[in-house]
């Protein structure tokens, strides 16, 4: 199953990006460069973080504009898994693929911990082997970290169940000690209403592997070739009785 894990100008989680996934059976990560125009031979996206055009004008508002960025957003609403962390979020949040923006942390301060999220949400494709409730230890970097969106934006997130991941405790519970950015309801990561987006402020790649001090990451990518996989067994008969 391959992934595509994309190449902005100043990437610099895209090899992490790729080492993570390539270290998980069943699973295949390549490179491809912004300027590509095409995403056809790849199950599904990975925008990596780091600082895309050197996060000029704003995070990821010069890469919502780079030529693959069309393909990007053609195969998510085609239905196409896409998982954007850090600046990848943000950069979905620009193109419009996620609703809400990312703006300075609340401290006005880069962060770089281990922080623990909370999966409020198990019936997604990037967390369903993971029960609500379930706490995912995943490290941050980042000074654009805090999310934030209009009232009606939330009520729609709350209402849609589109809030993947919440910053917590230890104990599991949301306090405001636990959010490292002042993102507002301790918002870690969300999806779009088809549930086929997902973008989220920690970095699953770099927990995917216990000698990085957490292996909690891995499991959004398994999570998403267990979708895959259970996609294409759902469509097989569909296209046996199409070609009977």
């Amino acid at each position: 199953m391959k992934f595509a894990v994309i190449q902005f100008p100043g990437s610099n989680c895209d090899q992490d990006c790729v080492a993570g996934i390539n270290g998980l059976d069943g699973l295949h990560a390549e490179y491809v460069w912004h300027k590509e125009t095409s995403l056809d031979d790849f199950d599904a996206i990975v925008l990596p973080g780091g600082f895309a055009y050197g996060d000029y004008l704003r995070c990821g508002a010069i890469a919502r504009f780079s030529p693959v960025m069309k393909a990007v957003i053609s195969d998510a609403r085609a239905g196409k898994l896409v998982l954007g962390t850090c600046n990848g979020f943000q950069i979905l949040c620009e193109a419009g693929l996620l609703p809400g923006a990312l703006v300075r942390n609340r401290s006005l301060r880069f962060v770089c911990d281990m922080v623990i999220t909370r999966v409020e949400v198990d019936a997604s494709p990037f967390t369903h082997g993971c029960p609500k409730g379930t706490l995912l230890r995943l490290p941050v970097a980042h000074g654009e970290g805090c999310f934030f969106a209009d009232p009606e934006t939330f009520r729609d997130l709350n209402a849609n169940q589109q809030i993947i991941l919440r910053y917590s405790d230890a104990q599991g519970r949301i306090v405001p000690d636990a959010n490292p950015n002042g993102s507002i309801e301790n918002i870690a990561g969300i999806c779009n209403r088809k549930r086929n987006v997902f973008g989220l402020m920690p970095h699953p790649d770099r927990a995917s592997d216990p000698r990085l001090g957490s292996a909690d990451g891995a499991k959004i990518f398994q999570s998403m070739m267990e979708t895959i996989l259970a996609s294409r067994s759902t469509s097989a008969p569909e296209r046996v009785a199409q070609v009977a």
